[in-house]
């Protein structure tokens, strides 16, 4: 990806808990939610591919394409995304400038949003993408955050260092088209997402 090296994270380690089945395998667009969203990563041009796994894990396996990514396993993963990305982060490449942060159930995600985030974020330790009804991933987070990255804990610790950083001054956003993309937690937001995409 350009002069940088970079890593794609997807988190996809969640059990699905308001849904109530696995959501990484949800019917979506003749595949599954979890593939949808590993083929946009895969337009990325990732130097490397992640993507994180433990809720339904043997269900996963068996029916996700996981072929040209790392499928790691965070074994606390009920301990919520922090625990996804510290399994993560030990098995990002030692070559790697920094991460893109991806969300498993968001496969509305445009490669080209993930490619301006990495060309426009520069010297910064963090970028997010500003829609026009707020910031969202795909996240860039360089590698002099990886220690903090390793320490998270809870289900939305990142957003802790977007808040900090944005506090500071140092929150780089990148101006992206359109609404953020739909994500899925609960059976309406799963109805939201394929009614934005119906014929």
């Amino acid at each position: 990806m350009r002069s940088r090296r970079v890593t794609g994270v997807v988190l996809a380690a969640g059990r699905s808990r308001r849904l109530g089945s696995p959501k990484q395998l949800l019917p979506y667009g003749g595949t599954t939610l979890l593939d949808a969203t590993l083929e946009v990563a895969r337009r990325c041009g990732f130097d490397q591919l992640i993507v994180t796994l433990g809720g339904a894990l043997e269900q996963v396996l068996a029916e996700v394409n996981l072929v040209g990514v790392e499928a790691v396993i965070a074994r606390d993963f009920g301990a919520g995304c922090s625990a996804s990305l510290r399994a993560a982060i030990a098995h990002v490449d030692a070559d790697a400038d920094g991460i893109v942060l991806l969300l498993g159930d968001q496969p509305g995600i445009h490669p080209d949003d993930v490619l301006r985030v990495v060309a426009s974020c520069g010297e910064a330790e963090l970028a997010v993408c500003r829609y026009s009804d707020g910031v969202g991933h795909p996240f860039w987070l360089g590698r002099s955050l990886f220690g903090e990255l390793e320490r998270l804990r809870g289900d939305k610790a990142v957003w802790k260092l977007v808040d900090r950083a944005r506090a500071g001054g140092s929150l780089v956003e990148v101006p992206v088209g359109g609404a953020i993309p739909l994500d899925v937690d609960t059976w309406a937001d799963y109805e939201r997402l394929l009614a934005s995409v119906a014929p």
